[in-house]
């Protein structure tokens, strides 16, 4: 069987070239700028010392995320979205909120929010999962800030994300833009150790059969655990 190579000289499941970039700013607990590919996402962690009402009572945390396209982020101006946003990014930030939550004992974090920020300066496909990917690793180091002395050990396990397509009949994974804008089934796939986090996944088209389905998630399983090692690499750990 011949395999194809993607526009960009990848094989179907390779991944885009991968980076984190810590600490561009200095006033917030932990930040990241990951690169996956084009596209790039500045991820920011600043902890606020209350939580909402509805954990009060719990004597625990809370953490929420934000996420909003740049203005020069893609081809023609994204305009602010301003005071309101899309639903488009309330349901990006509510799977950011909830993919970072799923890892996080937010019972033994004390009485404070942390407030993700993901704010996209260039997108060319993939920026939710970038955005969680990128945030797992802000999270890490905004809890070495706030929790010094706690081991190293004693970071939450890491979350990841990951697209995955069929493009021309064939499976990829780790879509680009042009790719995801003219794919017939669109998945994004949220992993963390112990199990599947969230599945999000479209026929854009006519319906796809079970075994198409299995077939991506196997393959997105795959890509998480790299990303999981990636991230350990950039937080100092053993890969």
């Amino acid at each position: 069987m011949t395999i194809s190579k993607r526009p960009d000289a990848r094989y179907p499941t390779d991944l885009r070239p991968l980076s984190f970039e810590l600490g561009l700013q200095r006033n917030a607990a932990g930040s990241v700028l990951v690169r996956q590919g084009n596209t790039h996402v500045l991820c920011t962690v600043m902890v606020e010392e209350k939580v909402p009402a509805h954990r009060m009572a719990s004597g625990g945390g809370w953490l929420t995320a934000e996420y909003a396209m740049m203005p020069g982020a893609t081809a023609e101006r994204q305009r602010r979205e301003r005071p309101s946003v899309s639903g488009r990014t309330a349901e990006i930030q509510r799977l950011i909120g909830r993919s970072l939550r799923a890892v996080i004992d937010l019972d033994k974090t004390g009485p404070r929010t942390f407030w993700i920020d993901c704010d996209v300066l260039q997108a060319d496909g993939g920026t939710r999962c970038a955005s969680i990917t990128g945030s797992y690793v802000a999270m890490a180091l905004a809890l070495r800030k706030v929790f010094p002395n706690r081991p190293v050990t004693a970071l939450p396990p890491p979350v990841a994300a990951i697209s995955v397509g069929i493009v021309q009949g064939e499976l990829r994974v780790d879509l680009d833009y042009a790719e995801d804008s003219t794919a017939e089934v669109d998945l994004n796939y949220v992993l963390c150790p112990s199990g599947i986090v969230e599945v999000q996944g479209t026929a854009e088209g006519r319906p796809f059969p079970r075994e198409r389905l299995n077939a991506m998630l196997d393959a997105a399983e795959a890509a998480c655990q790299s990303l999981f090692a990636a991230q350990r690499v950039a937080l100092g750990l053993e890969p």
